[in-house]
């Protein structure tokens, strides 16, 4: 893990022997169920490294567990394969994570890596976002909710702010050009009770593209009827 442990210190943060060795078996069980299920397109020992784990990491640029809070809730959406909400478990183990992904094989295999990382107390749900937003042990929630890889940002801060409580986070990855999908996406943010917050570029030498979190503070109450029913927000996003 030497690719991880040096892009970590990019970020001030020196993984220690137990969280590296956390990441190598993750990798492995990545690798192993891939040849079973799709889980992602890189697999090359170097580029998960660099791609998926310290990708996660970047989220730490922004925002850390505080002394006030020292076990925020966290929710990961359309979490896939762990990323970013494992990586982010194995550096701050007291986190109160949950991980959601609408496939069932994703989660089957979520559920085994918690058992492998012994990480019992991870909570692991399948469901559209859409549809779980609205349980009551879910709305409006949790202090930082990440996403990464799940939709443009219109569609994706209907899908995400309301798991966030107020004066929480949303945090989303995002690459390249991407102006006017911010710009797209400031009417879906006021009505949802958001404020963006900022646009953090990610300037690390481990990658070669134009690397963003979108950070949105969570400002007030979300509306009852949002998010709205499966797959509007990608059909008709509030522009």
């Amino acid at each position: 893990m030497e690719k991880l442990k040096i892009g970590a210190e990019g970020l001030s943060l020196k993984l220690n022997e137990k969280q590296l060795a956390l990441f190598q078996t993750y990798y492995a069980e990545l690798i192993d169920w891939n040849q079973r299920m799709n889980l992602t397109a890189i697999t090359e020992y170097d580029k998960v490294q660099i791609n998926h784990f310290l990708d996660s990491l970047t989220v730490l640029s922004v925002w850390k567990p505080s002394a006030n809070n020292p076990q925020p809730e966290v929710i990961d959406i359309g979490t896939g394969a762990g990323v970013p909400g494992i990586p982010l478990k194995i550096v701050f183990p007291e986190i109160r994570l949950i991980l959601m992904d609408s496939t069932n094989k994703k989660t089957t295999f979520l559920n085994h890596l918690k058992q492998k990382l012994r990480m019992d107390d991870i909570k692991v749900i399948t469901g559209r976002a859409e549809e779980v937003a609205h349980r009551s042990p879910y709305r409006e929630r949790f202090d930082l909710v990440l996403a990464r890889a799940v939709a443009p940002m219109a569609t994706l801060v209907e899908l995400t702010l309301p798991f966030c409580k107020i004066r929480g986070k949303v945090i989303a990855h995002k690459k390249g050009d991407i102006g006017q999908e911010i710009d797209g996406a400031k009417k879906a943010i006021i009505v949802l009770g958001g404020k963006l917050e900022e646009l953090k570029s990610i300037d690390l030498p481990e990658f070669s593209d134009r690397r963003y979190l979108v950070v949105i503070d969570k400002i007030a109450s979300t509306p009852e009827q949002y998010p709205r029913s499966s797959g509007m927000p990608v059909k008709k996003p509030i522009m």
